[in-house]
């Protein structure tokens, strides 16, 4: 039996509203109001979720 490394990827999704003088603007706020975590996303945020795997044995070309 082979053994493999399973990587787990969850996307997280919240749309905020924000009032700004552009668009640059606004998603530097955002960032900023995200880094002091004043916006939060859990799993009522999730959107989506990814698996994929890779084999965690070396191939024969490699012992040689």
């Amino acid at each position: 039996m082979k053994t493999y490394e399973v990587t787990i990827t969850e996307t997280l999704q919240k749309t905020v509203e924000v009032e700004a003088d552009s668009r640059l603007e606004a998603e530097a706020l955002v960032e900023s109001r995200w880094n002091n975590s004043e916006y939060i996303l859990d799993s009522d945020s999730l959107v989506g979720v990814d698996f994929s795997a890779r084999s965690n044995e070396r191939s024969r070309d490699f012992e040689r």
